[in-house]
C-alpha cells in the first residue's frame, strides 16, 4: 500500500444535539472543536443532527405508512 494517502484514524466524540447523547468511537472525521470526554482527555467533538438515541426505528417510536391503502384510494379517486 502507498504511505501517506489515508486519512489518520483515531478516537473522535459524536453528540447527538437532538438527544443529548455523545458518545466516543474511533473515525477519519475530524473538527476543530473538542471536549474533555469522562476519562479527563480531550477529544474533537462533532455534532450530528441524528444518531441511534434520537432516530424513531431505533427509539420504537417509528409509525407505519399504509402504502396499500393510499395506492387503491389513490386508483379509485382516478379510475386507473
Amino acid at each position: 500500500m502507498r504511505k501517506d494517502i489515508h486519512p489518520e484514524y483515531g478516537p473522535v466524540v459524536f453528540r447527538d444535539k437532538a438527544a443529548d447523547f455523545a458518545f466516543l468511537t474511533r473515525s477519519t472525521r475530524t473538527s476543530a472543536k473538542t471536549v474533555e470526554w469522562e476519562d479527563g482527555r480531550t477529544y474533537p467533538l462533532v455534532d450530528v443532527d441524528i444518531s441511534s438515541a434520537s432516530h424513531p426505528f431505533y427509539t420504537g417510536t417509528a409509525r407505519v405508512v399504509d402504502t396499500a391503502g393510499r395506492v387503491e384510494r389513490f386508483q379509485r379517486r382516478y379510475r386507473l
